[in-house]
């Protein structure tokens, strides 16, 4: 059944037990993260920071190379037994991943994991611009997953550190997989619309390849592709230096690495709040520019911080605005590009190009992930915010010059 009416976009039932899915299974997530950290200290002592950059990697490869491939793989069968099929999949690696006592083991089991999430949050994404039609109401469904996320992030790791006064880290991943378990339980009791399979089956290369294709056709499409260049550029800066810029640079704890964290969640929160209004009045195509500009911005400024960074309040009063500077500005991406991607696509396309998306835009955190760890390194905080955001800009003067302001949209073809 779809659903149409204006109003709150919770009151439709069907999108409301989809959020519900998503919500549980973001808190799933966030567990796993707690007790991925404690398990790889476990096994591998002082070297846990290698386990861990390791299965960062094999997740990134997973969504990027995966993502499409899974996609073309199951484009005939049903959305829900898509989408419940890779959360028992989650679910039961999560259940394994307490009794393993080998790195090989971790490797092998996140990679399984990260396959069936690459599977499942593009078939999902694109199955809400299927539920809810009208443009507004979509535009508030993407602000509520942003939204989620952002709480995510936030939230789950106090989650865990309460739960950890209480119970062993190794039950958290029974946490996790409850998470998997109760998303699925919401998407079985959800009447999803009749999925129109392909009435021709494309040879299995075309298939995989053609959400990316759409991209390059598309030049609102090939926009958004250069955009994602900036989102992966300011949240690396923030992600992998955050606790170098608290640490070293401001004389900082570990509390001061989540409070700084929470500016930037903070920002990124208040822009998706703000969304739905001013859409009313700006097009996504200026919207989604000044977000990049917000976020060049922002970038630039964190390198002014690192060059003039103190202990004192200045200090942190200046990371605090920079930070929720690239909040705003990666909010606005992320949470409007939804709306270009629905609209660029329809029925037959729409989860080919949702897979492109996801994939092409972790594909940009390989390099952006690597460049401000190794460059934050080797030529200290200055130089890593410095070229990265270079690489905003030029990816930002790439969008506009890519995504003409006389662009139309039209329905992309695979």
């Amino acid at each position: 059944m779809v659903y149409s009416a204006s109003g709150s976009v919770l009151a439709l039932p069907v999108f409301r037990r989809l959020f519900t899915a998503q919500v549980v299974a973001l808190v799933g997530t966030g567990l796993l993260t707690v007790a991925l950290g404690l398990l790889a200290y476990e096994i591998a002592g002082s070297a846990a920071g290698a386990v861990l950059g390791t299965a960062l990697a094999i997740k990134m490869a997973a969504y990027v190379f995966l993502a499409p491939i899974m996609s073309a793989l199951t484009d005939r069968l049903p959305r829900k037994t898509v989408l419940v099929a890779a959360d028992v999949v989650r679910a039961a690696t999560a259940l394994a991943l307490p009794f393993v006592d080998q790195v090989w083991q971790v490797y092998v089991l996140i990679f399984v994991l990260q396959a069936a999430s690459a599977t499942f949050t593009p078939t999902f994404q694109a199955v809400i611009p299927s539920v809810v039609r009208d443009e507004n109401q979509y535009t508030r469904a993407l602000t509520l997953s942003r939204l989620a996320y952002d709480l995510e992030s936030l939230l789950s790791p106090l989650l865990a550190a309460a739960l950890l006064t209480v119970i062993g880290f190794h039950t958290l991943f029974l946490g996790t997989s409850l998470g998997f378990v109760l998303s699925t339980a919401m998407v079985v009791r959800t009447p999803l619309p009749k999925y129109a399979a392909p009435e021709q089956l494309e040879p299995f290369l075309q298939r995989v390849t053609n959400g990316t294709r759409a991209f390059l056709a598309n030049p609102a499409l090939r926009g958004l592709l250069a955009l994602n260049v900036v989102v992966a550029s300011a949240t690396a800066l923030v992600v992998v230096n955050t606790v170098v810029f608290v640490r070293d640079l401001l004389g900082g704890s570990n509390t001061g690495v989540a409070i700084a964290l929470g500016f930037y969640g903070a920002g990124s929160m208040a822009a998706a709040l703000c969304i739905p209004r001013i859409v009313v009045f700006v097009s996504d195509r200026r919207l989604m520019l000044g977000g990049a500009g917000v976020a060049c911005g922002g970038s630039a400024a964190a390198a002014l911080v690192a060059a003039t960074a103190s202990g004192g309040g200045a200090g942190w009063v200046a990371l605090g605005l920079v930070w929720s500077m690239m909040g705003v500005g990666t909010s606005v991406i992320g949470t409007l590009g939804g709306r270009v991607l629905r609209r660029e696509s329809d029925e037959h396309t729409r989860t080919s190009i949702f897979t492109a998306q996801f994939a092409l835009s972790h594909a940009a955190f390989l390099f952006t992930y690597p460049a401000a760890g190794w460059i934050g390194a080797q030529g200290g905080q200055v130089a890593a915010a410095m070229v990265l955001a270079t690489l905003a800009t030029l990816a930002t003067l790439s969008a506009a010059r890519l995504w003409s302001p006389s662009q139309i949209s039209v329905v992309a073809s695979a």
